[in-house]
């Protein structure tokens, strides 16, 4: 089966390489610092911080994190010194990780655009960087990729012993100064006189990148961080109280900063890139139609003796049609399909001859499964499963045929948001970003709205380089000029992240009444482009 929903991309280098002509005019003798001391300028943070893009942290991505964007325009007003972690290691600028030497698939190289292929994939050299390399040092750049707001002072957090049982996070143990140091700690023993704090994402980011697999500990009270799971949402309650422990920890000596509001992350493009219906005739089969709309139309009836048979709907031979997924949030439908196929079957009604095991089989599978609606959103991660052949056979070589997973076979619930779903993220968002604005006033701290300004993205924003930019580059080359995040559809380009510098420049301009020089995203790179891979 084609998947020509998917990324294309014809073979236009050019039209990647060419900058825009755009200069931004600054009248260089008026630059002061105003309200802010930038001597000493620390960045707490996540991946986003960090400089992760593309699926990892790579050598010449991270040299344009926004932390270090920031910091190159500081030094025109007294900044100091600005150090982030070492990708010295990084000698083939591919990212990934090493653990003890060893590769790990959950630490891949960096995506690029392979043009020979038409669509993002992993870069094939070999990455150089050893985790078990400790280089014990604090760093002004204390992003953490994976990192929520509590895990910002976990002690031991980057210790090796607890990387063995899970509990710790590579990126940090590669640089914590000790066994049971924190990120917080070791940032602030660089005596930070101004600071960014732009954590909280991965608080609820997890979740809704597992297809809600999480448990929303807002709904259970969970206010025990250290039993949390990997894809949870972080109570709202704990959320508050480490993040004013952070913020009051970086202004007890005086330091002034910006706090980061908390994006939606619903709309960026791992959420918005793959359709809820890209299923064509054409794609499907048309020959294949009739024998599918048989085995639906049968689920139908089956289900409409209980009120359901709106779960599915027939193939279409004209116009678009939408996948078949799970919903674990339905009514577990399994015995009513498994008698009716039953009763199908032995009356000869059903359109294939099935064993028990099978007709079992068949029921589990699509007892809480229905068509995905344009409410749905579809992770990026499921375009590789439309299609696809079942991993195990049903027994039957003529079922095995017909069902193709989205098509006739339900995409499992881990690759679909659904609306149930979608909400959680979305209250959990509005609460915490409602604690940063509550803190930052508090605190007489400037407040960056990343959730304003990553919305306005998605649909296009124009700046003062007269560009519209945009989060969604997966419509072909004509945009990648303009595009801000990187392949992996969560994070940032580096083009992306000078966006963000360009946005906490202005707010420290106003909120400290600074004049400190903008940057222009025009000329920080976007996507990498390879003739082949």
């Amino acid at each position: 089966m084609k998947k020509r929903y998917l990324l294309v991309l014809p073979a236009l280098a050019l039209m990647v390489s060419c900058k825009p002509e755009i200069s931004e005019k600054i009248d260089s003798n008026t630059y002061y610092p105003g309200k802010a001391d930038f001597s000493s300028y620390v960045a707490i943070g996540n991946s986003l911080t960090a400089g992760y893009m593309d699926g990892t942290v790579y050598k010449s991505g991270q040299s344009n994190s926004f932390p270090a964007i920031l910091a190159g325009q500081f030094k025109v007003v007294g900044g100091g010194e600005f150090t982030q972690p070492s990708f010295a290691d990084d000698v083939n600028d591919v990212g990934g990780l090493l653990f003890n030497g060893v590769g790990n698939p959950s630490f891949k190289t960096k995506m690029i655009i392979n043009m020979s292929t038409g669509g993002p994939e992993n870069i094939k050299g070999e990455s150089t960087i050893e985790v078990f390399k400790q280089q014990k040092t604090a760093y002004h750049n204390a992003g953490v990729p994976g990192a929520k707001t509590f895990h910002v002072v976990a002690p031991g957090y980057g210790s090796m012993a607890g990387l063995a049982v899970g509990k710790a996070n590579p990126y940090f143990v590669r640089t914590a100064t000790s066994e049971n140091a924190t990120v917080l700690g070791d940032a602030l023993s660089l005596e930070p006189t101004f600071f960014t704090n732009w954590i909280g994402a991965n608080d609820v980011l997890s979740y809704a990148t597992s297809g809600g697999e999480g448990v929303d500990q807002n709904e259970v009270g969970g206010l025990d961080p250290s039993k949390y799971g990997g894809n949870d949402i972080t109570h709202v309650g704990v959320f508050q109280k480490v993040y004013g422990d952070i913020t009051n920890a970086l202004t007890a000596n005086g330091a002034k900063g910006v706090l980061a509001t908390v994006p939606d992350v619903t709309a960026i493009p791992f959420f918005t890139t793959v359709p809820y219906n890209p299923l064509t005739p054409e794609l499907i089969g048309v020959e294949n139609i009739d024998k599918l709309n048989g085995l639906i139309g049968m689920f139908k009836v089956i289900l409409s003796s209980q009120g359901q048979g709106d779960r599915f709907q027939l193939i279409s031979k004209e116009a678009a049609n939408p996948l078949l997924i799970q919903d674990k949030t339905l009514a577990d439908m399994s015995p009513v399909l498994e008698y009716g196929i039953t009763q199908a079957v032995a009356s000869g009604q059903f359109p294939i001859e099935l064993t028990p095991a099978q007709i079992k089989m068949i029921a589990m599978s699509f007892g809480q499964a229905r068509h995905a609606t344009a409410k749905d959103l579809m992770l990026l991660t499921s375009k590789s499963q439309i299609g696809a052949s079942l991993p195990v056979s049903t027994g039957s070589p003529v079922m095995d045929a017909l069902l193709k997973k989205g098509v006739s076979f339900p995409i499992g619930d881990e690759f679909v948001l659904n609306t149930v779903e979608q909400q959680k993220v979305k209250t959990a968002t509005v609460a915490f970003n409602t604690i940063i604005k509550q803190v930052a006033a508090s605190k007489d701290l400037a407040v960056a709205d990343m959730n304003d300004l990553l919305n306005k993205a998605v649909a296009g924003l124009r700046v003062e380089d007269g560009q519209i930019y945009t989060a969604d580059y997966f419509k072909g080359m004509g945009n990648l000029n303009t595009v801000m995040f990187s392949l992996d559809g969560v994070h940032l380009n580096q083009r992306g992240y000078a966006f963000i510098a360009a946005e906490i420049l202005r707010v420290i301009n106003k909120h400290y009444e600074a004049s400190i020089p903008l940057v222009n995203p025009a000329v920080y790179p976007g996507p990498v482009l390879l003739p082949t891979n």
